[in-house]
C-alpha cells in the first residue's frame, strides 16, 4: 500500500513530498494534505519554500518542482566526490502509482517505483527505486552508500550479484541548506527475505522462483531436485546460505562490514537468483586511523576481528531463524537472544530450544531435523557462528567448508572438532528413543569409547572452567531396570536427573557434586492412571570432590575384543591411535567421606514415612547407583562445552550434556 501526499515540515524549511509505504497488496496512491499548522511569521529571506504538484494520469506520476516565492531556483547541490554514481534530476523519472511489497524503509524513509525516461541515461525505460532520505542521518546512510560503491567499482560484477545496485542519487541541496537527497538504486521485483520466509506456501514459491534444477543444485554439491520437505528446505538453505556467505566475504575482503545484516535487509532477485545483501548505509570501514602508526594498526586489527565477528553473529541469527521457523515469533526468539546474553555457551542451544520445537510438532520439527543431519553438523555451524567469544566466531570461507553447507557431491574432510561433536550429537539422538535394543546400547557404549579417545582436555586443570554447571543424566552404560515386567507397590515415575558440580574455591581443586532427582508417586491403585499427574518429590544427594591427574587402564582381554569395533574402516581415519591404547589420561575424582542426602515430598505424603522409604526404594531401583551414592564416581574421561563422561568404580559411565536455565 502507498499513500502520497504534501507534508509540512513542523520547523517551516521546506514542503515535501511524500510517499509512505507499508509492506502489504499494492493500492492506488491517493493525494493527502498535510495538517500541520504554519506559526509564525514566514522570512523568505532566511527560508526557502517550494510547492510540489502531482499531475496523475495513466502512465503514472510527474514530479515537477516550481519556484519559490522568492522567485529564485536553488542552485544545485556542491560537487561532492560521490564516486561513479550518476547524479540525476528529479525530470528524469516518471514515478509508479504503485509500491511493492517488500520495498518498505524506515520511518525516515519514502519509497517510490519509478521509470526511467531520459533518453541520453544509460537506464532508459528501466525500472528503479527512488528511496528519498528525509532525516539527517538517513541522508547521511546514503551518501555512504554512494562511497561504498566507489570503494567496490574495481569488482563491479560481485557488487551487482551480491549487493542492491546503486545506480546514482539526486539531490536539491545547497550550501547552507541541507535539502532533499533521493537515493536511486536496482529494483529486484522480489520480497525480502523475511517476506518469502513468512509466506504459508514459502517453500514451493521460493524453489520455483530460483528456478531450481540439477545444474543450480550442483552448486552446494548436490545433484538431486525434489524428495521431502526436510530434504529440500536443507537444500534451499543451503543455496542461500552460500550465496550470503559470499556477498558478506566480498565485504570483509575489501575492508567492510555490513553492520546491518537482517532478513529484512536482503533481497532474492529472481534476475540473477542471487542474493542481496541490501543497501550499504551503515557499512563500516575496518582501517579507523592512519596505518603508519603501530598504535592504529593494532587498533585496526582488533577493530577487523570485532566488526567481522560482529557480521557473523548477524548471519547465525539470520541461519537460525530460516532453519527453525518457531523463532520469527518474536516471543522465541527474545528467548533465544536472551539464552546467548546471559552468557550461556551456545553448543547447549538444542538442549535448550527443544522444549519449544517439540511443543508444536509432536510428530517432529522439520528445524530440528535439518540441524540434525549429517551428525547434528547444523548445530555445530550455528554454535560457531554464535561464539560467545568474538575470536571463537567462525568467518565466511570456513564457514563455506562447513560440512553443513555442502551437498553429498563434495568430500569435505572433517576436522577432528567436528569428529568430536558428529559422535555426541548421535549419542544424544539414539538416547532420545525411548526403549533401547541390544543394537542400541552396543552402539552408545561403542560411541562413548571413541569419545574418550578422542578427549580435548586430559589434563585436570583443563577441566577446572568446563566441569562447573548444571549437567542432565542421558545415558548409563550400568543395568537397566524399567517398569515394564515389574509390579512395584508404589508406582515413581522418574523425571529428570540432573548433577550439579560447583567449585567450592579457586585456590583448591575442590568441587561439590549435588545429584538431584525428580520423581512423581502415582496414587490410586496398582493400575497405571491415564492421568500421570501424582504427588512430586525431590532426592538430593551431595558429597565432596577433589580433582588429581589419574590414568584409566585398558586390560589385555579387552583390546581383544573391543579393537576390531573401535578401529573399523569408517573411524581409522579420526582415531589418532593405531591400536588401542594400555591407558588414556583421565581427571580422578576423589570422594570425600561425608555424604548428605535430603528428600522433599509434597501432601498427603510428605507425612508418611513407610510411603517415602518406598519411594526411596523404587528411585534406588530405576536410578543408575552412581547417582543415588555419588561416591562410586571415580573418574572423568571426557569433558567439553556441551557434554561429559564420567566413570564409576565398576566401569559402568555416564552420558550427561549440559543444562541451561531456562529464560
Amino acid at each position: 500500500m502507498a499513500l502520497c501526499g504534501v507534508c509540512v515540515n513542523s520547523s517551516l524549511e521546506r514542503v515535501e513530498f511524500r510517499c509512505l509505504s507499508a509492506n502489504s497488496s499494492s493500492r492506488q496512491l491517493i493525494n493527502h494534505l498535510g495538517t500541520t499548522p504554519m506559526i509564525g511569521k514566514f522570512d523568505p529571506a532566511r527560508r526557502r519554500c517550494f510547492r510540489v504538484t502531482c499531475e496523475a494520469s495513466r502512465s503514472g506520476m510527474i514530479w515537477r518542482k516550481e519556484l519559490g516565492e522568492d522567485g529564485k531556483v536553488s542552485m544545485p547541490m556542491e560537487d561532492e566526490d560521490l564516486g561513479p554514481a550518476t547524479k540525476f534530476a528529479t525530470d528524469d523519472f516518471v514515478v509508479s502509482d504503485r509500491v511493492s511489497t517488500g520495498l518498505g524503509g524506515r520511518t525516515d524513509e519514502v519509497v517510490f517505483e519509478a521509470i526511467v525516461k531520459n533518453p541520453n541515461s544509460p537506464l532508459y525505460n528501466m525500472r528503479v527505486v527512488l528511496r528519498e532520505l528525509t532525516s539527517v542521518q538517513a541522508q547521511r546512510r546514503g551518501k555512504r552508500a554512494i562511497e561504498v560503491l566507489r570503494k567496490l567499482a574495481r569488482r563491479r560484477l560481485l557488487y551487482h550479484s551480491y549487493s542492491m545496485q546503486v545506480h546514482g542519487y539526486v539531490s536539491s541541496s545547497t550550501s547552507g541548506d541541507s535539502g532533499s537527497f533521493t537515493l536511486v538504486h536496482g529494483y529486484h521485483d522480489s520480497f525480502s527475505l523475511r517476506h518469502w520466509l513468512q509466506q504459508s506456501d514459502w517453500l514451493p514459491t521460493l524453489e520455483a522462483t530460483l528456478a531450481l534444477d540439477e545444474d543450480s543444485v550442483r552448486r552446494v554439491g548436490d545433484d538431486t531436485v525434489g524428495g521431502p520437505a526436510v530434504s529440500r528446505q536443507l537444500r534451499l538453505i543451503r543455496l542461500l546460505m552460500r550465496d550470503l556467505l559470499i556477498g558478506v566475504n566480498y565485504l570483509h575482503s575489501h575492508g567492510l562490514a555490513h553492520t546491518e545484516l537482517r532478513l529484512e535487509n536482503v533481497h532474492i532477485s529472481p534476475v540473477d537468483r542471487h542474493i542481496k545483501v541490501g543497501l550499504l548505509g551503515n557499512a563500516a570501514d575496518f582501517d579507523h586511523e592512519s596505518k603508519a602508526d603501530k598504535n592504529a594498526l593494532d587498533f585496526n586489527t582488533d577493530r577487523r576481528k570485532m566488526m567481522i565477528a560482529f557480521d557473523m553473529r548477524c548471519v547465525g541469527f539470520m541461519m537460525a531463524k530460516m532453519v527453525l521457523r518457531e523463532l520469527m515469533d518474536p516471543s522465541n526468539f527474545t528467548k533465544f537472544k536472551s539464552f546467548l546474553a546471559k552468557g550461556n555457551d551456545p553448543s547447549c542451544l538444542r538442549e535448550f530450544l527443544l522444549p519449544i520445537l517439540s511443543a508444536n510438532s509432536p510428530s517432529g520439527n522439520a528445524g530440528l531435523q535439518i540441524f540434525d543431519r549429517n551428525w547434528g553438523a547444523g548445530w555445530n555451524l550455528l554454535s560457531l557462528l554464535l561464539a560467545t567469544k568474538p575470536s571463537e566466531r567462525i568467518s565466511c570461507l570456513d564457514a563455506l567448508r562447513h560440512p553443513f553447507l555442502c551437498g553429498p557431491r563434495w568430500r569435505v574432510e572433517p576436522s577432528m572438532n567436528i569428529i568430536r561433536w558428529g559422535l555426541g550429537s548421535t549419542a544424544v539422538r539414539i538416547t532420545e528413543e525411548y526403549i533401547y535394543g541390544r543394537h542400541q546400547r552396543k552402539r552408545l557404549a561403542h560411541f562413548i569409547e571413541l569419545m574418550e579417545m578422542l578427549n580435548p582436555h586430559s589434563k585436570p586443570k583443563n577441566w577446572l572452567e568446563l566441569l562447573s554447571g548444571r549437567w542432565r543424566l542421558l545415558y548409563s552404560t550400568g543395568r537397566h531396570i524399567g517398569l515394564t515386567l515389574r509390579q512395584p507397590v508404589d508406582r515413581v515415575l522418574i523425571g529428570d536427573v540432573h548433577l550439579t558440580i560447583a567449585r567450592t574455591s579457586k585456590q583448591k581443586n575442590e568441587f561439590t557434586f549435588t545429584s538431584n532427582i525428580g520423581f512423581t508417586i502415582m496414587i490410586g491403585g496398582r493400575d497405571w492412571p491415564h492421568d500421570k499427574a501424582g504427588v512430586d518429590g525431590n532426592l538430593r544427594i551431595s558429597s565432596l570432590f577433589r580433582l588429581r591427574a589419574g590414568r584409566r587402564l585398558y586390560l589385555k582381554e579387552e583390546e581383544a575384543a573391543e579393537g576390531a569395533a573401535l578401529f573399523g574402516r569408517r573411524w581409522r581415519k579420526a582415531i589418532p591411535f593405531k591400536e588401542i591404547p594400555s591407558s588414556l589420561p583421565v581427571a580422578r575424582l576423589i570422594s570425600g567421606a561425608d555424604i548428605h542426602l535430603t528428600m522433599n515430598l509434597e501432601d498427603p505424603l510428605g507425612s508418611d514415612v513407610d510411603a517415602a522409604a518406598r519411594a526411596i526404594r523404587e528411585v534406588r531401583l530405576q536410578v543408575p547407583p552412581e547417582m543415588f551414592d555419588v561416591s562410586k564416581l571415580v573418574c572423568g574421561t571426557y569433558v567439553d562445552s556441551r557434554l561429559l563422561v564420567i566413570r564409576s568404580v565398576n566401569g559402568s559411565a555416564l552420558l550427561l550434556t549440559r543444562s541451561c536455565a531456562r529464560v
